[in-house]
């Protein structure tokens, strides 16, 4: 599944960022939009180094898609795995998707599903949505169209109503993955989606 745009990962960033970070972050997307990333560089890298993991997560995303920087998959990686070691959703979503492309590491889908189930456990539509695709192909984890069903459900919640190609496409898998399934297989999954309930940081 293609990611996002930098520009709108930039954006969700901003909304995650805290108060404290609100006016660098809220100066980073106005240079962002003017084109001028030296200054954007300049307003994050600071927050970056100090430790604010939508920060980090914001740099990763900047040397990932070579956003106003080199494309860089190392550099990326890294600031991807500071943030996402503090719990930062998208930065684990995002670091599952390197392994599954195999960008600046060797291709490897168990640590694609570790990174995705950390920020599917906590309402991430995207890691949702990828989770249904490991297990609806048996990449990472055994094949289980029920745990597949379930997740793309989940991820079907929890886009927003704005992203409406996402949904499209979480639709159309929900109903791909239902033809392989018996009514007692899809009654299940569902069961597994009434239950679900987001787990606190990890």
């Amino acid at each position: 599944m293609r990611r996002p745009s930098a520009a709108l990962i930039l954006i969700i960033s901003l909304f995650m960022a805290g108060p404290t970070n609100a006016g660098p972050f809220d100066d980073a997307l106005k240079a962002c939009d003017r084109g001028d990333h030296k200054e954007e560089y300049r307003l994050i890298k600071p927050l970056a180094d100090q430790g604010d993991a939508s920060a980090q997560y914001y740099l990763g995303v900047m040397y990932d898609d070579g956003h106003g920087l080199p494309q860089d998959y190392s550099k990326a990686m890294r600031w991807y795995e500071k943030a996402a070691d503090k719990g930062n959703a998208e930065a684990q979503c995002n670091l599952g998707s390197m392994y599954v492309k195999g960008h600046g590491i060797p291709q490897d889908y168990n640590k694609a599903s570790m990174w995705y189930e950390m920020a599917a456990d906590k309402g991430n539509a995207k890691a949702q949505f990828n989770m249904g695709e490991l297990y609806a192909s048996g990449k990472g984890v055994p094949q289980d169209y029920v745990l597949a069903y379930m997740w793309f459900i989940l991820a079907a919640s929890h886009y927003p109503a704005s992203e409406i190609a996402d949904r499209n496409n979480v639709a159309i898998k929900i109903n791909e993955i239902a033809l392989k399934m018996v009514p007692e297989e899809i009654d299940e999954a569902q069961r597994l989606v009434r239950v679900w309930k987001p787990k606190k940081e990890r």
